[in-house]
């Protein structure tokens, strides 16, 4: 790490620019993202993701504390100690331990997915909310499944509240971005069967075998999955309402059924 001038001016230029990562296109052009906390910082660096730049508020974190937990960032990246109102101004929540970095992104293909023998692979189809990307992903990590697959994404999927909802788990959970097109071709290769969440079926979730490889596909909460899934699915499954609701939030549907796989696969091993 390559230790700078502290900065105490939020007009900085370079806290100016901070700022103007808020939109996803400056993101995209200066090939960054925001990560926000001690926890999301360790896990980033744990999963061996390089740095640009790291700003630490020496008021909120003790050097020998940050440096500790920085062991392993990449030698290039720059640390620039700044003022609790310089933090304040760039920080998007409270809380976050007096860390803020940023962070490059890394390329997520159907083609770098490692595999198990079985896999247990949860499909995200076109999601569109940062908060529920993550808190799937913090699913997903929870549960111990093989990858996660965004297909079609209506996200930036290292969007801020990616990052703070999955709390770091975007970091920990392999992951793959695609199209429908290239997803069902590679289940279909690996011979994947394919269970959608769909509110037309007929079959209960708990009726599903999700001890053999499966791969569980989650649409959006207004409009569901596409068509192209149902057709391309090995079996369309459902979760039965008690209630006057037909549906609950993609993230709360998605640990139903998740857990459920986990359920089958851990009695079949016993």
């Amino acid at each position: 790490m390559l230790f700078r001038d502290p900065i105490t001016s939020a007009q900085n230029p370079r806290i100016k620019n901070f700022i103007h990562l808020q939109k996803a296109r400056e993101r995209k052009e200066q090939n960054v993202f925001v990560v926000e906390g001690t926890k999301e910082y360790s896990l980033a660096i744990r999963h061996q993701y390089q740095f640009a730049s790291i700003f630490v508020c020496p008021d909120l974190i003790s050097e020998v504390h940050f440096k500790a937990m920085s062991a392993g960032v990449n030698h290039e990246a720059e640390v620039f100690p700044v003022s609790k109102e310089v933090f304040d101004k760039i920080a998007y929540r409270e809380g976050s331990g007096g860390v803020i970095a940023l962070a490059r992104p890394k390329e997520h293909r159907l083609e770098n997915l490692k595999r198990s023998k079985n896999p247990l692979i949860l499909i995200l189809e076109a999601v569109e909310k940062p908060g529920n990307l993550g808190a799937l992903l913090r699913t997903a990590d929870a549960a111990g499944v093989d990858a996660v697959i965004v297909c079609d994404p209506q996200t930036d999927i290292y969007n801020p509240n990616v990052v703070r909802s999955s709390i770091g788990c975007l970091f920990s959970v392999p992951l793959a971005v695609c199209n429908s097109d290239e997803a069902i071709a590679w289940l279909k290769a690996n011979q994947i069967a394919i269970y959608c969440t769909y509110l037309k079926a007929a079959v209960p979730y708990t009726e599903a075998r999700f001890a053999q490889p499966s791969a569980i596909v989650m649409g959006t909460e207004s409009e569901g999955i596409t068509p192209q899934w149902v057709e391309a699915a090995d079996q369309n499954i459902i979760i039965p309402m008690q209630g006057s609701a037909d549906s609950m939030n993609v993230s709360t549907s998605a640990a139903v059924v998740v857990f459920e796989a986990c359920r089958q696969r851990n009695f079949v091993k016993a």
